[in-house]
């Protein structure tokens, strides 16, 4: 058996788990990237439409939200599938990194607007009420006082969207998608290889925590409380 110091050894595991550590982070960063954009923006767009909100629209409401269920309510694994043809459409390829970044994004742009939602919510109307007060107009409000007051909650929901992601990469990596799924099916269990399994398990709980505690502190510098 190799030792786990032996330079081959220790060559050959670098050769395979940074290639699908790196594609893991550039299909996180890039699908966390459009998911937060277009999320908070939806999310906003819940908030500000709802009954009794800023810009109160109802139908729309209704139209957004139960899309946003929908898309909620769909398995990781489906949305992949069913996204082939468009991310074909999209990169020109329904496998690898590049193509696992569209049912990525699709995947977390309900959970995003959701959670974008919520923190709004959690505000209340009186923050609201006292601009609308002052003359503010709603563009005023979105970006002076809702996104401001509600900074340390919307990173943390961030966080979790960037947390959820990564575990997602590794679902998408089993079926073609690259990264360190990819790395764990072919390498490790395909080729019996326990210690590339719980390298591959290692770097993820890893990339996990870092995120969370960068997330962590930056929550808490914004926090106005």
């Amino acid at each position: 058996m190799m030792q786990i110091f032996d330079y081959g050894y220790l060559s050959q595991l670098i050769s395979i788990l940074m290639p699908g550590t790196a594609d893991t982070i550039f299909m996180v960063s890039i699908s966390s990237l459009f998911a937060i954009s277009i999320g908070l923006g939806l999310g906003v767009v819940l908030y500000i439409t709802q009954p009794g909100g800023v810009c109160e629209i109802t139908l729309l409401n209704k139209i957004l939200g139960t899309i946003v269920n929908i898309g909620r309510s769909i398995p990781f694994v489906i949305i992949i599938i069913a996204v082939f043809p468009l991310s074909r459409f999209i990169v020109g390829t329904s496998i690898g990194r590049t193509a696992a970044i569209v049912p990525l994004t699709i995947a977390a742009i309900p959970f995003v607007a959701r959670l974008v939602e919520a923190n709004l919510n959690e505000l209340g109307q009186g923050i609201v009420e006292a601009a609308v007060s002052a003359g503010a107009t709603p563009m005023q409000i979105i970006f002076r006082v809702l996104l401001p007051e509600s900074a340390s909650s919307l990173v943390s929901s961030f966080t979790l969207t960037i947390i959820s992601l990564i575990g997602y990469s590794a679902m998408a990596g089993t079926i073609g998608g690259g990264g360190l799924g990819d790395v764990a099916l072919r390498h490790g269990y395909q080729r019996f290889r326990t210690d590339i399994l719980i390298l591959t398990v290692l770097i993820l709980v890893i990339l996990v925590q870092f995120i969370q505690i960068v997330g962590q502190i930056i929550s808490k510098r914004l926090d106005k409380r």
